[in-house]
């Protein structure tokens, strides 16, 4: 009789506890708050979050890379001994790359939008569509023959799939923040936030949409323009007619606001490209791969493409392809992308076409020392300025910020409907471990410090720019204004100095991968090269990267 009781017992306290894992299970689903009960997203319309948030998407043409471990630098081939980069353990953390180069047609969209939006008639937008322009003049050579590229490889329909080149390292980053404002458009479109085709028929200089803005001010995008910013109601749904506005905008916490296009840092392009993943067996990398590809040579061993090149790249003195027929690598210059195929990770020319801007800051040595995790030389913290009545001040037609290169060209970096930066101050860094300047740039490197002669010059001589650790050509150039005719004159100013030893600064930046006019050496993922960030070449190009939010991965580990 006891016994039965027991099993009776426990009978009830079995389906009890099922009922509770099936009401948590079930409040889950429903949307209702652990914290207090409170339902999320209900019509009161006190607390709006997407707890029904399942994954982030993979944006489209971008692959998804699954983070993990890899040893960085380590070049199969060193004949010159520089160690330019120490071999070093890093991690690095998922995130999306894309999958082939960005083209020439990718980049004509971006230019095309720049020049509707800010009119290179208009006085005051006259600059910015002519910085975002690529130097065409790349391809001129004082011995070779090439002004039909000059005229015709940005924009002539033929070279439409071929990689984007003449773009120095700022433009691909002002690229990225535009894909950013225009990705997010697109989302909150699909998604109900925008009136239909708001991104392409409503665009114009007074209402220029930026997705910083919208986060913080989601009113004021496309001047205020309440027939585009749209209303909402509880959980993003779509008003009905007298109903009442709750949760009116999209915001973080919706889950319809994409994360922001940029350069991938140097560890994820050569983690990426490396793409170990097809060497790895069990927790263990099995062998080493000297290009994106399996094997030790630049020719494929599969049977139904055994021979062919796997890349493009100068084969040899006066050899860009090889002879023409089926030996040849396919081009002579660059290549349509996705030529050759993809690399284990689905990645396409990360060897040969062309090289690619990375974010990091060049220093010649990367040892232990560094971050072993995500590790990134470049880091320039800033905030969003603030006015004396407490509100984000955003840029105006008034107010459009320039990078005037050494060189002289004239870049707009904060274009009207952004939100204006500055440098963070001790607010920010107050009592902090992890971070004490904005500018970490060359943080343990281009310091006091770290300078080979700091004791003895002293900070002093260090502060005034007498005594640096990289002793680089200081270029300049300046606008100045005719005091008659009120024009604009720009005043350059060569550094003639001959003492200079370096050309390594802050604005040195890496790119990698080896390009149509590079030799198979530096088709090598660990290989590594610099250029100033204000100028460009014919051989140099880039593709863009994204973080990844949430788990690792989204595949399901399997059990058992």
């Amino acid at each position: 009789m006891r016994t039965n009781k027991i099993v009776i017992l426990n009978l009830l306290l079995l389906a009890g506890l099922a009922v509770g894992m099936s009401s948590c299970s079930k409040q889950n689903k429903s949307g209702v708050s652990k914290a207090t009960g409170w339902k999320i997203d209900g019509r009161d319309g006190r607390f709006n979050y997407n707890s029904k948030f399942k994954k982030q998407e993979t944006p489209i043409g971008m692959v998804a890379i699954d983070g993990g471990t890899f040893t960085m630098g380590r070049v199969q081939d060193d004949p010159m001994h520089d160690w330019n980069n120490s071999p070093n353990q890093q991690h690095v953390q998922s995130f999306f790359m894309d999958e082939t180069e960005v083209t020439n047609m990718m980049y004509a969209e971006y230019l095309y939008y720049i020049k509707k939006v800010f009119p290179p008639t208009e006085e005051n937008y006259k600059n910015i569509y002519n910085g975002a322009l690529p130097d065409t003049l790349v391809w001129r050579d004082r011995l070779g023959y090439f002004e039909s590229m000059v005229t015709e490889y940005l924009w002539h329909p033929a070279y439409g799939n071929y990689p984007v080149v003449g773009v120095n390292w700022v433009q691909a980053i002002e690229f990225c923040k535009w894909r950013t404002d225009f990705a997010t458009m697109n989302e909150l479109e699909k998604n109900g936030y925008l009136a239909k085709d708001a991104k392409s028929k409503e665009l114009n200089d007074g209402n220029y949409f930026s997705r910083e803005g919208y986060i913080v001010s989601p009113s004021t995008s496309f001047g205020g323009d309440e027939s585009i910013v749209l209303k909402k109601g509880p959980g993003g749904k779509k008003l009905k007619d007298g109903a009442e506005a709750t949760n009116v905008y999209a915001t973080m916490s919706s889950g319809v606001i994409p994360a922001e296009y940029r350069l991938p840092t140097e560890a994820e392009w050569e983690y990426a490209a490396l793409a170990l993943g097809e060497n790895r067996e069990y927790n263990l990398y099995r062998g080493k791969k000297k290009y994106p590809w399996s094997g030790d040579y630049t020719r494929s061993n599969k049977r139904k493409m055994r021979g062919d090149q796997l890349a493009n790249y100068q084969q040899g003195k006066g050899d860009y392809g090889g002879p023409a027929g089926w030996s040849s690598d396919g081009g002579d210059i660059t290549v349509a992308v996705g030529s050759y195929p993809p690399n284990a990770f689905g990645l396409y020319d990360m060897a040969g076409n062309v090289n690619e801007w990375v974010l990091d800051v060049y220093r010649p040595i990367i040892d232990d020392e560094m971050n072993d995790f995500n590790y990134y030389r470049g880091n320039v913290y800033t905030k969003n300025e603030i006015d004396s009545l407490g509100q984000v001040v955003f840029i105006t037609s008034d107010s459009i910020k320039y990078n005037i290169m050494p060189n002289g060209k004239r870049i707009a970096v904060a274009l009207p409907g952004q939100i204006s930066k500055v440098p963070v101050d001790e607010n920010e860094t107050y009592l902090r471990y992890n971070f004490s300047t904005s500018d970490n740039r060359n943080y343990r490197d281009g310091d006091p410090q770290s300078m080979k002669d700091f004791f003895a010059a002293g900070a002093e001589d260090y502060e005034e720019g007498r005594k640096r650790m990289y002793n680089s050509p200081e270029h300049r150039t300046q606008v100045m204004i005719d005091s008659l005719t009120g024009e604009e004159i720009l005043d350059r100013q060569w550094d003639k100095n001959n003492k200079r030893t370096t050309l390594i600064n802050d604005e040195a930046r890496v790119y990698k991968g080896g390009s149509w006019k590079d030799r198979a050496y530096w088709l090598d993922p660990a290989q590594r090269r610099y250029y100033p960030q204000y100028m460009a070449t014919n051989d140099i190009g880039f593709r863009c990267a994204m973080s990844k939010a949430g788990p690792k991965t989204s595949k399901k580990r399997p059990r058992g």
